[in-house]
């Protein structure tokens, strides 16, 4: 059961939002989230990440943040030099599809409240994580973006959230995504922090990859540095179809993001990229999950870490082979540097099989910089800190490479040299 001052919060939360839409599926929501409250470090999910304490500490107006003063100039300022695909703002959590361009060639993109799909809660569970339970019962409205059947889009489209506190501190926000039988299409996001106040980011992310579709998504979270986010990112992927993730963590207080591919079919193709690149005090959680169900699947999941100073880094990997999911090719790494003596790394790869004939494989490494590679690089002229650098870059570019989209991938990769010092 909650604690009282978490049921004053979650309380606090739910009435401050203007929701009309779904009512018996946010009801329910609701007295989920009531009886479960916020998951403590007692429990083995949240067990090196104490976010109810840090939200107790740092959010002291759990309403939802009003609509910030937006302008077309904050979103040329957001979107990565030369980009040339559609993109949707989201203002505090909400949809602003007049600031948003959208071609919609190939796809619909429609506000929750109004598409007629019955997907919505069904492939984010609310029982899994309260996290889900909390968004289900508190955001306004959200997108349903639609690519539509045999269709490929042929630039992507950029999820561009605009967070800053306003009359209240919690945003948060709702997309399902559904990519019909053969379509094709790839998704970017950024979060973007208009200052540096506190505010509590709540997203949840719904995916549905039908039959033979191929689909790509990259997120970059590079928040403000007393922000607290929590992310629920789950995908049901059908049979020959393609699925890939990568995230890049930069910025935040406390970022927890919880990913989950379902592979529902045979044939099905999951990957898994992330780099978080920690300074200072932060915080990030990147918990995984990858489910085999089914015969002849491919997954590969690789996540490195970078920290310095005082940050912390948090993974738990799973991969799970049900019975009849023979024939499995299931790959997971976490690697990690550590720069400082006082950043700490977590790291749990885990594997439950229940097949016999499958390929699995999974580890972690953690260690400081090759001081061999350093004095070779040094033995040539270059500067100590500058060897660092590219030494550094050459371990996190191998993530880098996945981001599909020119601009974006230029974006992160100019964010990431400037971070580890390794311009030339």
């Amino acid at each position: 059961m909650a604690t009282a001052i978490i049921t004053d919060i979650l309380e606090t939360l739910l009435k401050s939002s203007n929701t009309t839409s779904f009512p018996a599926i946010r009801e329910k929501a609701k007295t989920l989230a009531l009886e479960k409250g916020l998951p403590e470090i007692k429990e083995e999910e949240y067990k090196f990440t104490a976010i109810q304490r840090k939200l107790e500490k740092s959010i002291t107006d759990f309403s939802t943040a009003k609509n910030i003063s937006l302008t077309t100039a904050h979103i040329q300022d957001a979107l990565p030099e030369g980009y040339e695909g559609d993109f949707l703002v989201f203002n505090n959590g909400r949809v602003d599809l007049e600031l948003s361009k959208l071609s919609k060639q190939g796809y619909e993109a429609t506000l929750l409240s109004s598409s007629a799909s019955d997907l919505f809660g069904t492939i984010a569970k609310n029982e899994k994580d309260v996290f889900t339970a909390i968004n289900t019962s508190g955001f306004e409205d959200g997108i349903h973006i639609q690519v539509k059947k045999n269709q490929k889009v042929e630039k992507p489209i950029h999820l561009l959230f605009f967070n800053q506190t306003n009359e209240g501190q919690v945003i948060p926000t709702r997309v399902l995504i559904e990519i019909e039988e053969n379509a094709e299409a790839s998704f970017l996001e950024n979060s973007i922090s208009l200052d540096e106040t506190p505010y509590f980011f709540n997203q949840v992310v719904e995916v549905k990859a039908a039959q033979n579709s191929k689909s790509h998504y990259a997120k970059l979270q590079n928040e403000s540095r007393q922000a607290v986010s929590v992310s629920n990112f789950e995908t049901n992927i059908y049979r020959d179809a393609v699925f890939s993730h990568t995230v890049i963590s930069l910025n935040g207080d406390m970022v927890r993001n919880n990913l989950s591919l379902n592979l529902l079919d045979s044939g099905v193709e999951g990957n898994m990229y992330g780099l978080y690149l920690l300074n200072g005090k932060t915080h990030v959680d990147n918990h995984t999950n990858v489910d085999h169900t089914k015969p002849n699947s491919d997954s590969n999941e690789l996540y490195k870490g970078i920290l310095a100073d005082s940050s912390r880094g948090v993974f738990n990997g799973k991969i799970f082979v049900r019975q009849d999911a023979q024939k499995t090719n299931a790959f997971q790494q976490n690697n990690n540097i550590l720069l400082s003596e006082d950043a700490t790394i977590n790291t749990k790869p885990q594997l439950e099989i229940w097949a016999d004939d499958v390929k699995c494989s999974h580890g972690c490494t953690t260690g400081q910089l090759d001081e061999e590679a350093l004095f070779y690089l040094q033995a040539r002229g270059i500067a100590k800190d500058q060897a660092k650098g590219l030494l550094l870059f050459a371990f996190a570019g191998e993530i880098l490479e996945h981001i599909s989209d020119e601009p974006f991938k230029n974006h992160i990769t100019n964010l990431v040299k400037e971070r580890l010092g390794s311009n030339i």
